[in-house]
Formats: C-alpha cells, sequence, structure tokens
C-alpha cells in the first residue's frame, strides 16, 4: 500500500481517537458554534494564511439568530468559510455545496477543449483516464484530466512503450481539478529512476491551533514498469488542484522536466470531514502539506515558463501553451 495513504489512514484514526467530539445543540447556534469548533481544532492553515478566526468568530456570531430561515443560516455559514480561502472546505446540505472558487476564477482559463481538438484530432488513443496521441511533429501528447479517473500501471505502460520513439512527451494536466493522490503518484512514479524526497506532511496532534506532528518526508519510489527517459513538460493551468498540484510538486524533482504553463491553483492541504448537529457535513484542509524545501503549496506552484493562450493564436485555433511546449523539446532546453 502506498505511504502517504498508509499516513492518511492513521490521521483519519488520530482524527476520531484525539478529538473528542463536543456537544452541541441542534439550533442556529448550537450549529454555528459547532462548525466555528471543528475548524477551529483542526483546521491546518490558520497561521499560515494569517487568519484571525476568534475575530471571525465575533463578527459572524452577531449575525446569528434563531429565526432565520435555512437558506439564508446556509450562506451565513459559507460566507465564514469563505474567509478561509481555501478551495478544500466545502458544507454540504442537501439543498447545496458550499465552496471556494476564487482560486482559479479570477485568473485566465488557459486552455479550450475545441483548440485541443485541433491537435487530439478524433483518431487518439484512450487508456483508462489517459488521451494520448502522436503529433505530427515526433512529440507524444497525453491529456490527464482528473486523478478521479483510474489508471493501471498497464495503461501507463502501453503509453510511454508507444510514444518511445518520440523526442519527448506533453503531459497536459491543465483544468485536472485533483483526486486521488494514489493516481498522482502512480503516473509520476514512471518518470523517476530512483526513490526521491518529493515533500513533507504534518498532522494535527491536538486541539490547539498550531498542534502538529513533526514533518513526516514524503517520497515518488520509481515504478517497476516503464520508466521514460527523455524530456517531458507538463502544462498547467489555474485549474489543476489538490493531487494535480501534489503531481506538479513531485514532478518537478524527476530528471529533464519542464512545467509550463500558469501556476497551478494549489490545495495542499489534505481533506477531512465531520458533521454538524444538523447533519450537514464540513470538509476542511486538515494536514499540510510541503515540498522538499518545507515550502507551502497551498497557494499554487509556479511553472518554469509562464505562458498565456493569446486572443490571436487562439483565434488561428493555435494552443499557444502547447506550442511552447513543443518549442522546448524540439530545442532540448529545460
Amino acid at each position: 500500500m502506498n505511504y502517504r495513504i498508509v499516513l492518511y489512514l492513521l490521521i483519519s484514526v488520530i482524527f476520531i481517537s484525539c478529538f473528542d467530539e463536543d456537544k452541541f445543540e441542534n439550533t442556529k447556534r448550537g450549529n454555528f458554534e459547532a462548525l466555528w469548533n471543528i475548524l477551529n481544532e483542526r483546521y491546518c492553515f490558520f497561521e499560515y494564511k494569517d487568519v484571525d478566526w476568534d475575530e471571525v468568530y465575533t463578527r459572524y456570531s452577531e449575525r446569528i439568530s434563531g429565526n432565520m430561515d435555512n437558506d439564508a443560516f446556509f450562506s451565513l455559514m459559507a460566507e465564514m468559510l469563505a474567509e478561509l480561502k481555501d478551495g478544500h472546505v466545502n458544507l454540504t446540505a442537501n439543498h447545496d455545496v458550499a465552496r471556494y472558487w476564487k482560486w482559479y476564477e479570477d485568473y485566465p482559463y488557459n486552455f479550450d477543449t475545441k483548440i485541443q481538438d485541433n491537435y487530439l484530432g478524433t483518431d487518439y488513443g484512450i487508456a483508462s483516464g489517459l488521451k494520448y496521441k502522436m503529433l505530427d511533429d515526433n512529440i507524444g501528447y497525453i491529456y490527464y484530466g482528473s486523478f478521479s479517473s483510474g489508471i493501471g500501471e498497464a495503461n501507463i505502460n502501453q503509453v510511454l512503450d508507444r510514444f518511445a520513439v518520440c523526442e519527448g512527451i506533453i503531459l497536459d494536466i491543465r483544468n485536472n481539478g485533483g483526486g486521488l493522490l494514489s493516481n498522482s503518484e502512480k503516473l509520476a512514479s514512471h518518470f523517476f529512476n530512483e526513490k526521491t524526497h518529493v515533500g513533507y506532511m504534518q498532522h494535527k496532534t491536538g486541539k490547539g491551533r498550531n498542534d502538529f506532528s513533526k514533518p513526516y518526508e514524503t517520497y515518488v519510489e520509481p515504478s517497476n514498469g516503464v520508466k521514460y527517459q527523455k524530456k517531458v513538460v507538463i502544462l498547467t493551468n489555474r485549474r489543476c488542484y489538490s493531487a494535480a498540484n501534489d503531481f506538479v510538486n513531485a514532478m518537478r524533482y524527476a530528471p529533464d522536466v519542464t512545467i509550463v504553463g500558469d501556476k497551478t491553483g494549489g490545495g495542499s492541504g489534505m481533506p477531512f470531514s465531520s458533521e454538524l448537529p444538523n447533519g450537514w457535513s464540513v470538509r476542511f484542509s486538515a494536514s499540510p502539506m510541503y515540498d522538499a524545501q518545507m515550502n507551502h503549496l497551498e497557494f499554487g506552484i509556479d511553472p518554469h515558463y509562464k505562458v498565456d493562450m493569446t486572443d490571436e493564436d487562439m483565434a488561428r485555433g493555435i494552443d499557444t501553451i502547447i506550442e511552447k511546449a513543443r518549442e522546448i523539446i524540439k530545442s532540448g532546453v529545460s
């Protein structure tokens, strides 16, 4: 079993055993207190984001009324959670899911599926979650749109084996909002020749806002299957989040890899879920992950080459970011 999956299961046990559930009444006030308290004891980025959670409590507590309807109450709770500026923080009720999307909303889209069709055509290969094609300049192109889409070792081996004759590979994960860390690590393992330290992780050990374990080192173990040895260019945009952000971080430590496009969206907190007295569930970042230099990754990872799709290229059906990747592979320059 994957090291970080084991660690995540261990963290889950620790959360259940070390955090006794406080009892709150199923009233508007009780549910508000429960939500604020769950985050107060378990959320992992208060200090890094400089969030004064006590001040947030005072400001929103004044707005709670026992006779407000459920929609107004839900909106108020969602507004409070948005103070955390975290795409991993959600409040889920029967009628809606509160979400924070500003981590990508104010940025260029930098991806167009219709323009991508000009490169993929209709005769591309499909290997589980991977779409792939050899472009006409002998460069391999792989698109992986979600780490929630399953991929097996055999899928990856087949695709990389078919691209052995290519000058290099473009691995496009734009608009990949994340999914399973196991898929991220499985794919990354095919680009490493040795066990490589790529980051750290911590977990909460108590109810204090800064009660964290010592950092645990995280590694990418090389696959026993095909390991690609030529130039790889990863394409990113702001909608690369969570497990996609984790993948980009790991691939920065692989040999001969270049990141091209926009800064990723971030999302480096391992999420955990809890429940309010009224049955609504809340998800939040509980365990922070860092790069190998102990830098936070919550607000995203800068590419080696910052490239936006231009209006001129888009009007001609050209993907500026793909073209930059082809240029890098052809030139042999990192």
